[in-house]
């Protein structure tokens, strides 16, 4: 392993911040960084030696490699993280804009919405994976909080409620139990969990989440997240009546101010749904 390698993997593994699936995340594109800045030239590059040059020839790789932009500000976000950890913040500037990044779009211009089926789910080996797949379809979960769900917890009937230690943002949130498929799913997570949590009780979560990624991958299954984006899609459609802007309808700017008005609520609720506070960010999901 690299030096600098090393260095942001014990620096990663010294500050446990966030959610596990945050500090994953974060660990893996620290690694990226250092394999990128090894790959431009930076051979000898230590923790402690951050500095402006490294950051600009980041960001110009990414542009020029036309990386999505919500990708770009991932990937920055992680790099002043380290900057912060190293107390070289100055390094790094506080406005994207600096560097010539342009604004992330929160408004779908397609959809990603994305389904699993039966032949699909099939594919994937592992029990406990299978049946996270089939909560984040049927309920609009988080990978995290699929993977986390304690079904004897959660099922409440009518609702499920999420714990706030499985919740991006520590934020606990009900979803209804709307149909006799949600019913069945949630039967057979009891079934098979039992009084526990989808993750065995011979693993831990870290454990869990690359056991599930590598099930996933040999399975065909990507962009698990487009799981979510099927979940708003049909709540507004079922609680609208027509299909949001992604899917194929009507912009919100050419609804009646009756519908416009049936809009707004209807973006609330699936912001609560799916754990924002934001009703706008549910143009991300539905389109505007």
């Amino acid at each position: 392993m690299r030096h600098l390698n090393h260095q942001l993997k014990q620096l990663c593994q010294n500050n446990r911040e966030g959610s596990y699936g945050t500090q994953v995340q974060r660990e893996r594109v620290l690694t990226l960084l250092a394999d990128q800045l090894h790959q431009l030239g930076y051979r000898h590059l230590h923790s402690h030696g951050l500095k402006p040059k490294h950051t600009e020839a980041l960001v110009k790789r990414w542009l020029s490699e036309e990386i999505a932009t919500g990708t770009i500000k991932n990937r920055m976000a992680a790099l002043r993280w380290w900057a912060r950890k190293v107390n070289r913040q100055n390094v790094v500037a506080r406005s994207n804009d600096f560097y010539g990044i342009p604004d992330r779009r929160f408004v779908a211009d397609t959809s990603k919405a994305r389904t699993v089926t039966v032949p699909e789910l099939d594919k994937v080996r592992d029990q406990h994976v299978r049946m996270s797949l089939e909560l984040q379809q049927a309920f609009g979960l988080r990978r995290e909080e699929a993977i986390k769900f304690i079904p004897e917890y959660a099922d409440r009937g009518d609702h499920i409620v999420l714990k706030d230690t499985w919740t991006k943002g520590k934020k606990a949130r009900t979803i209804p139990v709307r149909t006799p498929q949600q019913r069945a799913i949630l039967d057979r997570a009891r079934q098979l969990a039992g009084r526990g949590s989808l993750i065995p009780c011979t693993r831990n979560y870290v454990q869990q989440l690359r056991i599930y990624e590598g099930h996933t991958l040999r399975a065909g299954l990507s962009k698990m997240h487009g799981l979510r984006h099927a979940y708003a899609q049909q709540r507004y459609k079922e609680l609208t009546g027509w299909n949001c802007p992604a899917a194929g309808g009507s912009a919100t700017r050419t609804l009646s101010p009756e519908q416009r008005h049936t809009d707004h609520q209807v973006r609330l609720i699936i912001s609560r749904e799916l754990g924002h506070e934001r009703e706008q960010i549910v143009a991300v999901y539905c389109g505007g």
